[in-house]
């Protein structure tokens, strides 16, 4: 029989990614999804007649426990957070509760259902993968950072992303539990967000280069990190869960970016000059800013076998390419709207 994976965050950037991965291995997919969230309507809509979806909220520990009994999964991925990190600023209540604590519901579900999974599936464990963060590590000791780098975070996303690991890393020593996190670092792709910066940078270049906008307002161009293609670091997840024995990995590409750099490589793409429509605005700079992100994957390579097959121009340029795609059929699609005649 087919392996069964759950993705908590399906409808998501990463999770569409991974169930495209998974199913392409063979599993049977289920994506957890709240109340009345239309999965066909997102991301994974043109993969929605190959999955199965199971009602859950990371904010209730009953239906979730109700979500991994339907299922009975050999594989639980939780990717479900919210993702923006200014917004946890904005609510870092709720950030915490979802982002920390969230995690601590899905270990117990899986903790209070395992006995009866374990008897079910000859002995077999459920796996457990939490979606790490590399804003962890935030003011970093050392550049790159490793799995022993110490943290500290500079946001209550980071904080409560640190709480998500530790408390991963508690089950599996206090119970036995193979549970394991991915300290991925910032990945980005074509199904991105708008309000990440970079697809707002591609989105930004595609709008003016067809002569939507004029102008792109960003923050602190000199910020840097280790920029990366989501569809790479899905692969690495699912090969976390695949080993003898449980760890945690550094995902990322070793390399360093600036936004600056990014600016100017989806500019250069469409035969632009950035300078002349980037604007530096003030209020759009963190609180406390993390200045400098990156990854030693070297773990990731020898114990995995995992190695990044997209290159930081190669994403951006994907990216702007994408966007004028959306660009032009936006537009395509306004141009053959009948007048409203109001």
């Amino acid at each position: 029989m087919a392996r069964r994976a759950l993705i908590t965050g399906i409808t998501g950037q990463d999770g569409s990614y991974l169930a495209e991965h998974l199913l392409n291995e063979g599993y049977q997919v289920w994506g957890l999804i709240r109340g009345q969230a239309n999965p066909r309507k997102l991301r994974v809509s043109r993969l929605a007649s190959e999955l199965s979806f199971v009602d859950g909220d990371l904010m209730d520990q009953s239906s979730l426990v109700s979500a991994v009994e339907t299922v009975q999964p050999e594989e639980v991925y939780n990717l479900g957070a919210i993702s923006f990190v200014p917004m946890s600023w904005q609510q870092p209540e709720l950030v915490t509760e979802i982002n920390g604590m969230g995690v601590l519901r899905m270990l117990e579900a899986i903790r209070m259902v395992s006995g009866l999974h374990h008897s079910r599936n000859g002995g077999t464990q459920i796996r457990f993968y939490q979606a790490s963060s590399s804003e962890m590590f935030g003011k970093a000791f050392e550049t790159p950072q490793r799995e022993s780098t110490p943290f500290h975070p500079r946001s209550p996303y980071g904080v409560a992303k640190a709480y998500g690991h530790f408390i991963t890393k508690n089950y599996r020593e206090s119970f036995g539990m193979y549970a394991v996190s991915g300290m991925l670092f910032n990945h980005e792709s074509p199904r991105r967000g708008a309000e990440f910066v970079t697809r707002k940078i591609s989105l930004a270049v595609a709008r003016i280069k067809q002569g939507y906008q004029d102008k792109l307002h960003l923050g602190n161009l000199d910020a840097v990190r280790d920029w990366g293609f989501a569809g790479d670091y899905v692969r690495a997840m699912h090969l976390m869960l695949q080993q003898p024995e449980c760890g945690d990995y550094v995902i990322g590409t070793g390399q360093m970016h600036s936004v600056r750099d990014a600016v100017r490589i989806a500019f250069t793409h469409v035969g632009l000059n950035w300078e002349d429509h980037v604007v530096v605005d003030p209020a759009l700079v963190r609180p406390a800013e993390v200045e400098v992100l990156c990854a030693d994957p070297a773990v990731a390579k020898n114990q995995l076998g995992w190695e990044p097959t997209v290159d930081f121009p190669q994403l951006m340029q994907m990216m702007v390419d994408c966007d004028l795609l959306q660009v032009t059929r936006e537009r395509e699609y306004a141009d053959l709207m009948p007048a409203s005649g109001w």
